[in-house]
């Protein structure tokens, strides 16, 4: 089984891509950021073998044939306050990139980042705080374990990248409800700290322009009606936004971009990698995204407060390898089943609690706006 699984990962590692990432990487910035010699040193690139992405060493035959055919990727955003500090922090932005070999076909799926997970060492917490426990590697293997993934691979932001991108691209054109206008113009001088830049207030709602601050303080809204759920996909509506308006830009622009996110992401993608693919990069496109966990519901916890609980774990396993990979026998692994029993018994949460309908915020593909999502009324919240 071990030799059939190595032969498996360097024929995969033969076909690694890459992939655009919310908060600041996209495809068309590292592919050209590859081909300037003077730009390689800059990127914080690390390596991650397999013990090392904690993959489950009990996935049976049928799931690894599975996973074979895909790269996944996993994609980092970190609320860090502060530039180019990626060994720990808080994840707000886990995302995992999954690309079909075969069609170029890419899925993002959002996990909520205060999902109740094993965040490691026999630890159940919010799985964004797997990554201020041990960096990306903790943060990879936490994905790993509790989905029965074979991720290695990984992209890790931050604002400050996400807002040089967005103004080098000229802003982004987004439709935004009264209530999101407040919430920009209320929380934007917390992007502006940790830039040095002073941004002015957003004047209308409806079709806007907004510019890297405010897009991205726009991302980061979860305090109106859908919480965390909208939020993750505000994330991803303008990760789809970044890339439309990187494939219209000319080299000028995106050699501009890359030498001001260089600084700003690490990466186990290698140079060499990045080559290797370039000439398929028109080839790549994102056809779904979603949300994760599938059926959830939330409570309070006392180590670990408002929480998101997966109801339960070993089900939305099931249907997230059904979503990403096509797979309808996945059987999950008994670490997976381990884990669910486990959450279950911490929070008594089962299939058969009463769950909140998260369905109207998963697929933003070609929305330009939360209202192309979900209609309903907002409050402004504080």
């Amino acid at each position: 089984m071990a030799d059939k699984r190595k032969k498996k990962r360097k024929k995969k590692k033969s076909r690694k891509i890459i992939i655009v990432v919310f908060e600041i990487l996209l495809l068309a910035i590292l592919l050209i950021a590859a081909y300037f010699a003077r730009m390689v040193n800059k990127i914080d690139f690390q390596n991650m073998d397999e013990t090392e992405a904690g993959i489950n060493k009990d996935l049976d035959e049928s799931t690894l044939l599975s996973l074979e055919g895909y790269t996944n990727i996993a994609l980092f955003g970190l609320d860090n306050r502060s530039a180019n500090s990626y060994d720990r922090g808080n994840s707000d932005v886990i995302m995992i990139a999954s690309i079909n070999n075969e069609t170029k076909d890419v899925k993002l799926v959002s996990v909520y980042r205060d999902t109740y997970l094993s965040v490691g060492n026999g630890s159940y917490f919010k799985c964004n705080n797997a990554y201020a426990r041990g960096g990306a590697t903790q943060a990879v293997q936490m994905l790993n374990s509790n989905l029965d993934l074979d991720i290695k691979d990984y992209v890790c932001v931050d604002w400050a990248a996400m807002v040089e991108v967005i103004d080098d691209l000229g802003g982004l054109d987004l439709e935004i409800t009264q209530g999101e206008m407040q919430q920009i113009n209320k929380y934007k001088w917390e992007v502006d700290k940790a830039t040095g830049l002073t941004t002015p207030d957003v004047t209308q709602y409806g079709k806007v322009h907004l510019d890297g601050t405010q897009a991205t303080t726009y991302a980061r809204i979860r305090k109106l009606a859908g919480d965390d759920f909208k939020r993750a996909s505000r994330q991803r509506i303008v990760l789809q936004a970044i890339l439309e308006k990187a494939k219209k830009a000319d080299l000028s622009t995106l050699t501009s971009i890359c030498n001001s996110v260089v600084d700003d992401i690490s990466t186990t993608l290698s140079l060499s990698e990045m080559l290797s693919l370039a000439k398929d990069v028109g080839s790549y496109k994102i056809s779904s995204t979603t949300g994760f966990p599938f059926d959830l519901t939330t409570e309070k916890l006392p180590d670990s407060g408002d929480t998101v609980i997966p109801a339960d774990l070993m089900t939305n396993v099931k249907k997230l390898h059904e979503y990403m990979f096509d797979d309808t026998t996945y059987v999950p692994s008994q670490t997976v089943q381990t884990i669910s029993s486990a959450i279950v018994n911490a929070t008594g949460i089962t299939t058969n609690s009463a769950l909140i309908n998260t369905s109207d915020y998963n697929e933003t593909v070609g929305a330009v706006g939360t209202d192309g999502i979900k209609k309903g009324s907002e409050t402004t919240g504080e």
